[in-house]
């Protein structure tokens, strides 16, 4: 037979073509799976302490508002510990110092940080100091925080009664009178938690274009026009996200209460809801009634978080 014969450009190329290994199947998706793997590895930690130390609790927080526990023995009582703590005759004292509490946070601990950031966004120099400054007290520990607003509150060498003096104005009892005890409190917490909510409305502020405020400038708006129709519609969401932590923060306040005023204050006007939970575990060693009652707090929070966001994804 003749001899094939390959034509010499066509040997040519395939000469100039570099050869290449095969490449083993499987291999770029082996490699993609190893990634996933590293990450969802970080993912089921991250996870697993939230089952824990969230999830859990809740969970054994239901069960146990339908248990009790006598000399070592956990039964079944099915509402018996809703049903005593409802008429517990403390129970809408409490409930009542909460919402009272969580009104004057609104008006004093939501309102000021926001004014605050405002100022703070205003100003051209030091605004870093300034913003540690306003800080600072979150990083100071919640005890001596406490501890320094009680040498302020003390009615006989206290440094606002001293103030007060100096300004001739009348003295308070301030934490010894229950007419002004829980908004002592309220004051001493919304100073030392401010920081916080103060940075978050300082970031939102200046994401804020620039531009808005010119066009206002050029309508001749004032700084109260430039507020109402520019700022606040433009950190709505952030004012909004904020409105709701709040409310559930202070619903469930307690530290403070229970530090400056021993928990109940002066005729029981700064008892809140979760200081009877405390009660309930601590004083009297009945933790099925303290689940009922926290159960109670829980359902009351769910159902006002449900309506805020059905509330606000209406108004989008």
């Amino acid at each position: 037979m003749a001899a094939t014969t390959v034509p010499e450009n066509t040997t040519k190329a395939h000469a100039g073509r570099p050869r290449t290994a095969g490449r083993p199947a499987g291999t770029g998706r082996g490699r993609k799976l190893r990634q996933n793997l590293q990450a969802h590895g970080f993912l089921i930690g991250a996870v697993l302490c939230f089952l824990m130390f969230s999830w859990y609790p809740m969970v054994r927080e239901f069960i146990m508002s339908f248990q009790e526990k006598k000399r070592g023995v956990t039964s079944w009582v099915g509402f018996k510990n809703l049903d005593r703590v409802y008429h517990d005759p403390y129970f809408w004292t409490a409930w009542k110092n909460t919402a009272q509490f969580t009104l004057y946070a609104l008006v004093i601990g939501f309102v000021v940080p926001f004014v605050v950031a405002i100022v703070l966004n205003e100003l051209r120099h030091a605004q870093a100091y300034l913003r540690i400054l306003v800080y600072l007290p979150v990083m100071l520990p919640p005890v001596a925080g406490v501890l320094l607003f009680k040498y302020f509150y003390n009615p006989d060498y206290g440094l606002f009664n001293h103030v007060l003096k100096a300004l001739h104005l009348p003295t308070s009892q301030w934490l010894d009178s229950s007419h002004t005890a829980m908004i002592s409190v309220v004051i001493a917490a919304t100073w030392m938690s401010m920081g916080s909510a103060t940075l978050i409305y300082l970031a939102a502020l200046q994401n804020i274009p620039g531009e808005l405020y010119e066009a206002a400038d050029l309508d001749g708006a004032g700084l109260w026009s430039k507020i109402w129709h520019v700022t606040i519609p433009q950190t709505r969401l952030v004012l909004s996200m904020m409105l709701l932590l709040q409310i559930v923060a202070t619903m469930q306040e307690f530290t403070n209460v229970y530090l400056l005023t021993g928990g109940n204050g002066p005729q029981n006007s700064t008892m809140t809801v979760v200081y009877m939970v405390y009660q309930y575990a601590f004083s009297y060693n009945n933790f099925g009634s303290a689940a009922a009652l926290g159960l109670f707090l829980l359902l009351v929070l769910a159902a006002f978080s449900g309506v805020y966001a059905r509330l606000n994804r209406n108004s989008d």
